[in-house]
């Protein structure tokens, strides 16, 4: 049921809005761990992140998305280090890719409520099973300071 629900959603979302804007932060501890968390309505391991709003800045929709889904509350505004088209579920959306390094974020209290299955920090070699592949690749390129492709 949940999927058949994600799924109406997805068809509705793509007539209103033709092109959607999402953001995600690649969060970083000071042991050089990378932040992911799990949903309760999908399957697999992300960075944190989600969609932008209409009107809304994309750092404030990453400052929102950091709070309510993982408890990271940003300090200083944090390097962008890619825009990528994902075409995995809608040829139209587009993600924005920062870098929250360990020195501009503090942590607080997550605000989501029922969305968040688990929240984890992981070595970047050794990223838990049901990573999603678009996540382990933009890991892969960072920890490995690789060239970043135009595709999530």
């Amino acid at each position: 049921m949940v999927k058949l629900r994600t799924r109406l959603f997805q068809m509705w979302f793509r007539v209103a809005r033709p092109m959607t804007l999402g953001v995600r932060g690649l969060v970083i501890n000071d042991q050089g761990k990378v932040l992911l968390i799990r949903h309760t309505y999908t399957p697999g391991w992300y960075l944190p992140g989600g969609g932008v709003e209409r009107g809304e800045p994309a750092i404030e929709a990453l400052r929102r998305e950091l709070v309510e889904e993982a408890g990271v509350a940003l300090t200083q505004a944090p390097d962008l280090i890619g825009i990528f088209s994902n075409h995995l579920n809608f040829r139209n959306d587009h993600v924005l890719l920062y870098r929250v390094s360990p020195t501009i974020w503090e942590a607080c209290e997550a605000t989501s409520v029922g969305e968040i299955a688990e929240v984890g920090w992981f070595n970047p070699e050794a990223l838990p099973e049901g990573t999603t592949a678009g996540t382990r690749r933009r890991v892969r390129e960072w920890a490995n300071d690789l060239t970043l492709p135009p595709l999530w």
